[in-house]
């Protein structure tokens, strides 16, 4: 290890990893992961050789992507193949289940459910952390009535609801990047932790082939998860090997979530006077990760420039939506409509003397023009957004984990007002 990360005392140890004190980052842990695969609570237990490089490389891919669209975790970076430097948490005892088909202790526990049962909206289940007893499932009440305190916060009806639906949308998050690559994320467990230093309830632990269960092509007979270790009746070494390279093919695939954004957002400006309004745009789509381009053309004072302008963004096969900023008579917006197959959104630039006659000039569009107008940089930076999101799942995640954390912020602010 480099002498600029110094480990102290072991702080805890389980089946699959280890995590040890930083000396000089009191705030921070080192979570080093094992040779060690298990199964039904520690009763199956095999040494395959590797698996903690593999999933160190899965846990770090997935929360890198996790964190990069808006997710919060204890995740901080990768520290060797074998170890992650994460927040130090006190850990919540309990695992969030989210199910998307009905596979596995589900049909068990429900029998006569077929499986394949697709759950919309998500399953979401919870199950106390108690190997001598198999991790009971425990219902909502159970858990606020455990008035369990964690890191110094008490787990109440606020905090449950929180992670219930951070669970869902993690899963949600990673179901379509999975998507892309022809895999059907079935479901999979997560825990969360209060971070010691500001008390922030995370996504914490690790996300790996132990916490999933994936089948390529929605097909159960590929699966590669950590399944096909729990059906072993007897594990061979050559049983190992294939549960080894299944995993090394997941934490290869899981490098492939965060591919360049495709979509692309062209605000067009029928004056230069308008730049402020169309730069508040710019930066919101960016914050998105949406490229942004913007231009100056006038449909009443240059038609054929517009037609020249839009016309460089066809036939690119890139997805593009356009958004207008024309104020008076808005000729800008029904024309790029009328010339491009591409979404076209209206945003005047409202002024406080003919304000509502601007406005009027976008909404009243001519027969067969589709665009829509909204009055907001934000909101029709978010309006493009969602339309591109349709196609790339990058920028849904990331405006499914702002919706997540708006939603949250005002769950926390509900709860400390009401006290």
């Amino acid at each position: 290890m480099s002498s600029e990360l110094k480990t102290g005392a072991l702080i805890i140890e389980g089946k699959t990893k280890r995590i040890l004190e930083i000396i000089n980052d009191p705030n921070n842990v080192l979570m080093v992961s094992k040779d060690r695969i298990t199964a039904g609570d520690g009763a199956k237990a095999n040494d395959m050789e590797g698996k903690s490089v593999i999933s160190t490389a899965t846990t770090a891919k997935v929360f890198e992507y996790l964190k990069e669209v808006g997710i919060k975790t204890h995740y901080v970076k990768q520290y060797d193949e074998r170890s992650l430097i994460v927040k130090k948490c006190d850990m919540i005892p309990i695992e969030w289940v989210s199910r998307r088909y009905a596979t596995g202790s589900f049909l068990r526990r429900h029998p006569g459910v077929k499986e394949g049962f697709c759950f919309t909206p998500l399953k979401l289940e919870t199950f106390y952390k108690d190997d001598a007893n198999h991790d009971p499932q425990w219902s909502d009440e159970q858990l606020i009535c455990a008035e369990l305190v964690v890191g110094g916060l008490k787990i109440g009806k606020t905090e449950v609801e929180i992670m219930h639906k951070t669970t869902a949308t993690i899963f949600e998050v990673l179901e379509r990047a999975w998507a892309t690559l022809g895999c059907s994320l079935i479901d999979m467990k997560v825990e969360f932790g209060v971070t010691t230093k500001a008390g922030e309830l995370v996504l914490a632990d690790v996300i790996d082939s132990d916490s999933w269960r994936l089948w390529p092509e929605g097909d159960k007979r590929k699966m590669v998860d950590k399944q096909v270790y729990r059906n072993l009746k007897e594990v061979t070494p050559e049983d190992l090997e294939k549960v080894k390279k299944n995993f090394k093919w997941v934490s290869d695939q899981a490098t492939k979530f965060l591919p360049h954004s495709k979509g692309r957002v062209v605000v067009l400006m029928g004056s230069p006077s308008d730049k402020e309004h169309c730069l508040k745009i710019k930066t919101e789509c960016e914050k998105l990760g949406v490229s942004t381009t913007l231009r100056v053309t006038s449909a009443h004072k240059g038609p054929d420039s517009t037609v020249q302008v839009v016309s460089e963004y066809e036939g690119h096969q890139q997805p593009t939506v356009f958004i207008a900023v024309a104020g008076r008579s808005n000729g800008l917006g029904p024309v790029t409509s009328g010339i491009s197959a591409a979404p076209v959104i209206n945003c005047p630039p409202v002024t406080p003397d003919w304000g509502s006659e601007d406005i009027w000039s976008s909404l009243r569009m001519p027969s067969g023009i589709g665009c829509s107008t909204v009055l907001s940089p934000n909101a029709a930076a978010l309006n493009a957004a969602q339309i591109l999101g349709l196609a790339d799942h990058v920028i849904w995640s990331r405006l499914r984990a702002k919706q997540l954390n708006t939603w949250v912020d005002l769950r926390w602010a509900d709860k400390n007002i009401s006290a």
